[in-house]
């Protein structure tokens, strides 16, 4: 049986490795596939070695914590890899711990692929001689990727972004108020503070302090919280027991992170991937993201733009506001909300720039993908 191996290593990871499995699936039902992934992947067909929540790590001092294990799990897999080689290898981002599995794949002779390009337009440019050597191919989800790498001498395909595909050109913002049993007249502000325990760790409190002094501008505010797990729900509820805040207008959704931009006037995010999905949802938001200082320090000497965010990247500019580290304060972004939900032309206008976004983006991602991956398979 031809056999591909994917590694996962975080919930955007998990939906891109499912759309994949189920578009290659549909074209070559002979298939199997295994390594690494979620929830979403293991729904798809994915006979999973590890749990994926071992690699959900951000920052190096938050990596060194888990260094050892991490390593362990690597070292596991490419043991098992060798012994058992696939037909193909395709890592899903998590550059940092799939590139090297690919590398020592692809020099016993292994077909390799990653999926979703590192961010090396915006920092830590010196990746792009490991990506030569780990892979045949990378699929690239933003339109001026594949000429970079091209000239880079990486052969690249751009395949779109799968949220594109997924997500509705028109929102249906009343009546997913209306679902939610949200007031129609009232602002909705929508609090995304990560999707991991370890950044709840630095962001629950801040975006709980974040909210009290929202409401205290705005009264009838109502708030939604889509948090992925258990865990990251315990965190953000204890913060809101220590905060003392418990009686904030306020539903914690399990998920439904779409269901709670579309309602939204606004939205606070930890930037990320969940920022792409504001933008497709045309949700104003205010980006913000807290790590470890030494972790800061050393991301920050190896950037190369002014801006973190994916909305302000594609665009080119700033066309949101992102609070990083030491600016990302209560006062500041309750303000920075505040102004978005008291400007409704501002709102529009940004509505406008995040359609423009999704157009780019809508490329039949799930054909584009499954043929490259089809194409490498087949040498």
């Amino acid at each position: 049986m031809t056999t591909i191996a994917l590694v996962a290593g975080e919930p955007s990871g998990d939906l891109l490795g499912a759309e994949l499995i189920a578009s290659v699936r549909a074209r070559r039902p002979d298939i199997a596939f295994c390594g690494i992934g979620g929830p979403k992947m293991r729904a798809a067909g994915l006979d999973c070695w590890h749990p994926m929540e071992l690699l959900a790590v951000r920052g190096y001092v938050e990596v060194l914590r888990r260094y050892r294990e991490i390593l362990a799990v690597r070292r596991k897999l490419v043991s098992r890899l060798r012994r058992e080689p696939p037909d193909l290898f395709i890592g899903i981002d998590a550059p940092d711990f799939n590139l090297e599995v690919e590398r020592r794949l692809r020099s016993r002779g292994v077909r390799t692929i990653h999926y979703v390009c590192p961010s090396i337009w915006a920092w830590r440019g010196e990746r792009v001689k490991l990506l030569k050597e780990a892979a045949d191919r990378v699929l690239a989800l933003f339109p001026f990727e594949k000429a970079l790498l091209e000239d880079n001498g990486v052969p690249a395909t751009y395949v779109g972004h799968p949220l594109a595909d997924l997500l509705p050109e028109f929102p249906d913002r009343a009546g997913t108020r209306d679902r939610l049993r949200l007031a129609a007249a009232a602002p909705v502000i929508a609090l995304l503070p990560g999707s991991r325990d370890g950044e709840l760790e630095y962001m629950a409190d801040l975006f709980v302090d974040t909210a009290r002094r929202v409401h205290a501008r705005l009264p009838d505010v109502q708030f939604l919280v889509p948090l992925v797990s258990r865990e990251t729900r315990s965190r953000f509820e204890r913060a809101l027991y220590d905060r003392d805040a418990e009686d904030l207008p306020l539903q914690i959704l399990f998920g439904h992170a779409h269901a709670a931009l579309t309602a939204a006037d606004a939205a606070l995010v930890a930037s990320g991937t969940a920022t792409l999905e504001a933008a497709l949802l045309r949700c104003p938001m205010v980006i913000t993201y807290r790590m470890a200082d030494w972790s800061w320090r050393l991301m920050r000497g190896k950037g190369y733009l002014p801006y973190g965010g994916l909305p302000n990247i594609l665009a080119g500019r700033f066309v949101v506001p992102e609070l990083v580290q030491e600016h990302a304060t209560a006062e500041n972004l309750a303000q920075a909300l505040a102004n978005l939900i008291g400007d409704p032309p501002v709102r529009r206008d940004l509505a406008e720039v995040f359609a423009r976004m999704h157009r780019d983006l809508r490329q039949g991602s799930a054909e584009r993908t499954s043929s490259a991956v089809l194409e490498v398979l087949g040498g």
